[in-house]
């Protein structure tokens, strides 16, 4: 039976089916039937931005999963004000209404995406003969690849780690609309699906997608590259070095993401590229970014304890940029460690660019997802030898401004620097604690204790535990 579900041209899908399995009770202004939002190529793709811009809320890549509740989870701010934001998720205090506020709404906003884009495959396999052109390959494309994304990224947050909890339950892997709970599948079941989807995917994309011939600006959609960056990052999750550097090497040497420039990246205030823009393989649009990012995280605003911050010398310690450092030159600290009101701040959100131009060339607005630099640092660390991944390593060091490192480093060394530009590139990037948390590393940096491994993983929330009993 033809399902009557509403949807919004804005954020297709999400009214359909929140975490908890249960519909939302959502009353847009402007609405149209599933049958009236698919009749037409225009719907396909209103539908497909509604789930961009679903990924760019608040609740997910907007904050939540990039620089607000996972940074903190990873120690990336020093909050101790009363009233502090993200205290408790800093605290990893998982029992909190905070942090399950925070869990919710990422669970909740992840599985009405999913839910979207699940709609979206459907009717496009439904309406095949109404697509004209390559708009059948590039919307089901982007779809299976976003289904991919959301679900692998709800269990690097919620899942066990994969060595350890391969056969564990983890979360339901949504390839439906309905109304119904599902049996949670296995951490090695979330992955297979998720790698099936980007196989399907990709076979789609490479056909069709522009990027691959180099013509329009895709980065802000789920392109071709963006495809291979994510199934890099899937199988170096899953221990499958091989099949990671491929991937990243499909990346890498297609030569569509050169380098951020020295001259682009120490610009003047007004024009200065603080994302490198350049790099990203994959970001997402927020144009309202400014509303939290300044407001309440990046800006000194009359005190420094209640943002999201760091002290000057952490900052120092984190670039090795202090007395007898290396990282003095680094284009990372130079001009994205900036004072505001005598404080030091994070300024890689802060939105200053002045100048007209076509939202896909603007240099704010973006929030990263999939940088170059994380191919690089996939392939350091899956090489055959050290001097081998050293080579890679050093690929973004000097473009950082940075000396590169000997070819005599030892295993350990360059594993240790590994870790050390993860740290530095991904700042306030949501990417911290996931490395961590792969790595299997019992002390965060920044932290003054150890922590178990279970901390690792975040509880299922309420909402979903309360309507579906299968987690048992």
């Amino acid at each position: 039976m033809k399902r009557n579900i509403l949807i919004t041209l804005y954020l297709a899908g999400s009214m359909i089916i929140a975490g908890c399995n249960k519909y939302l009770d959502v009353t847009p202004k402007s609405q149209l039937s599933e049958s009236q939002m698919f009749e037409s190529e225009v719907g396909f793709q209103q539908a497909l931005m509604g789930i961009y811009s679903q990924m760019a809320s608040r609740s997910l890549y907007g904050d939540n999963q990039s620089m607000g509740f996972v940074s903190a989870l990873a120690q990336n701010y020093s909050v101790s004000g009363a009233g502090a934001p993200l205290a408790e998720a800093r605290a990893l205090n998982y029992t909190s209404q905070q942090v399950i506020n925070y869990t919710t709404a990422i669970w909740s906003a992840s599985y009405t995406a999913i839910a979207g884009v699940n709609n979206i495959i459907s009717n496009a396999d439904e309406n095949r003969t109404m697509f004209t052109g390559n708009n059948y390959g590039m919307i089901k494309g982007e779809a299976l690849a976003l289904r991919a994304f959301l679900h692998f990224e709800l269990l690097r947050l919620f899942g066990p780690e994969y060595t350890l909890g391969k056969d564990q339950k983890a979360i339901p892997y949504r390839m439906t609309v309905d109304q119904y709970s599902q049996i949670p599948a296995t951490t090695a079941e979330v992955v297979k699906l998720a790698l099936d989807d980007l196989a399907a995917a990709a076979n789609l994309l490479v056909k069709v997608d522009p990027i691959v011939s180099g013509s329009p600006n895709r980065r802000i959609k789920m392109n071709y590259y963006a495809v291979k960056a994510l199934e890099a990052r899937v199988r170096l999750y899953i221990g499958d070095n091989a099949g990671a550097a491929a991937a990243a090497h499909d990346v890498v040497d297609a030569g569509k993401f050169p380098f951020v420039t020295a001259s682009a990246a120490s610009q003047t205030m007004g024009s200065r590229d603080r994302l490198y823009i350049t790099e990203q393989v994959f970001c997402l649009r927020v144009p309202n970014i400014k509303d939290w990012a300044e407001v309440s995280y990046f800006r000194f605003n009359g005190s420094t304890s209640v943002k999201l911050t760091q002290s000057d010398a952490n900052f120092k310690s984190l670039y090795e940029a202090g007395t007898g450092g290396t990282g003095a030159t680094d284009l990372r600290y130079r001009f994205l460690i900036e004072q505001d009101g005598g404080a030091p701040f994070p300024s890689k959100f802060w939105q200053t660019y002045q100048f007209s131009t076509m939202d896909s060339n603007r240099l704010d607005q973006l929030v990263p997802v999939i940088r170059l630099s994380e191919m690089y640092y996939i392939l350091a660390e899956v090489a055959a030898t050290p001097q081998e991944g050293v080579g890679y390593l050093n690929k973004v060091r000097v473009a950082r401004a940075l000396a590169e490192l000997p070819a005599s480093i030892t295993a350990t060394t360059l594993q240790n620097e590994i870790t050390k530009e993860y740290q530095k590139e991904f700042y306030a990037e949501g990417q911290w604690f996931y490395y961590y948390k792969r790595k299997k590393m019992v002390r965060m940096r920044f932290m003054t204790k150890d922590i178990p491994l279970s901390k690792y993983v975040l509880p299922i929330p309420p909402s979903e535990l309360e309507f579906n009993p299968n987690y048992n």
